[in-house]
């Protein structure tokens, strides 16, 4: 019987822990992917803790995928063995429910996400739909394709979605897993890009990235310091704190936009005036389908935006996934197969 590693995680809350489980043909419109290598999202917590609902044990976390198809189901015929693929948050969809009919498969109430619906990518095999594949460019290596496929899609197609055109003023609130990447974006698609992030010491690292601007939340109030700068049209809110985003909206123009990718579990504390008055929206904004994965890495290949990775070897996933989840990583803990 063939076996590859995987990291499991045996009920809510315990450590990550490699052990060797068996490798399986993949079924009718799925493929099985050799993992090359798999980024650590803030999410994976949320996992590992048992945070969502219908979740099964053992788990395997992660949806930041990048390796090469080692095997076809039968029925797949828009692929090929040793294709490189990438497979995100967005990890298969019915093309049945309404939401998939209207063309919003990503809202597919049958959606799904790799570690929830089946063993994700902190393993040497996974196998995933085939209508979950992105292709990798030839130009990105597999640790470079893979925070592309969640951090990299959920800040490119939120900001080309938005409200903001190239020249307009937008605020990337976060500098970290997310919003190192937004920044970047930003900054490539032509926005004044304004980091927000706590303390001075980030202010260089955003510059870095490519913030035109860097505002330290804890130096004084967010929204006055936006004013100053002329206000923006999109606020891209990466940090989950709900305070933080609410911080902002009296910084966005009339019309202005807050675009939530970052998940915090707190209400946001806004109150109806302050939207109502400006006309201002407050949007979420949930990864992208894989084609939407594929586009955000030809632009990252056009721009030359790339996650800053640190790699660790699969035998370190455990530390690694500590080192994310105690805000250590800079910015993105990859492992590698």
């Amino acid at each position: 019987m063939p076996t590859h590693r995987a990291v499991h995680v045996q009920s809510a809350g315990e450590p990550l822990t490699l052990v060797d489980v068996e490798t399986k043909s993949p079924e009718r419109d799925h493929v099985r992917i050799a993992v090359a290598a798999c980024g650590i999202c803030g999410t994976d917590h949320g996992f590992v803790e048992g945070g969502f609902p219908g979740m099964s044990w053992p788990l395997t976390p992660g949806h930041e995928i990048a390796g090469t198809i080692a095997e076809l189901g039968a029925g797949v015929d828009n692929y090929s063995v040793g294709d490189r693929v990438a497979v995100g948050w967005f990890g298969g969809c019915c093309n049945r429910c309404v939401p998939c009919r209207q063309g919003h498969l990503v809202y597919c109430e049958n959606l799904q996400v790799p570690s929830w619906q089946y063993p994700g990518g902190y393993a040497e095999s996974v196998t995933a739909p085939a209508n979950a594949l992105a292709r990798i460019p030839d130009e990105l290596s597999f640790a470079e394709a893979a925070p592309m496929s969640c951090a990299g899609v959920t800040t490119y197609d939120a900001l080309r979605k938005s409200k903001a055109m190239p020249g307009d003023r937008v605020a990337v609130l976060g500098v970290g897993g997310l919003g190192h990447l937004g920044v970047q974006f930003a900054r490539a698609m032509g926005f004044e890009t304004i980091a927000i992030a706590r303390g001075a010491g980030k202010g260089d690292d955003a510059r870095a990235l490519g913030a035109h601007h860097y505002v330290d939340s804890t130096a004084g109030d967010v929204s006055e310091a936006l004013r100053a700068l002329g206000g923006v049209t999109v606020v891209l809110a990466t940090a989950a704190n709900s305070q933080a985003m609410a911080d902002t909206v009296g910084g966005l123009r009339p019309q202005g936009e807050l675009v939530v990718i970052g998940v915090p579990s707190e209400p946001l504390p806004i109150s109806p005036v302050q939207l109502v008055l400006p006309g201002i929206s407050v949007n979420g904004h949930a990864s992208g389908t894989a084609r939407d994965v594929e586009e955000t890495m030809r632009f990252a290949v056009l721009s030359g935006v790339r996650a800053r990775i640190e790699e660790r070897p699969l035998a370190d996933a455990a530390d690694a996934y500590s080192a994310t989840v105690a805000g250590r990583a800079r910015y993105r803990m990859v492992l590698t197969m």
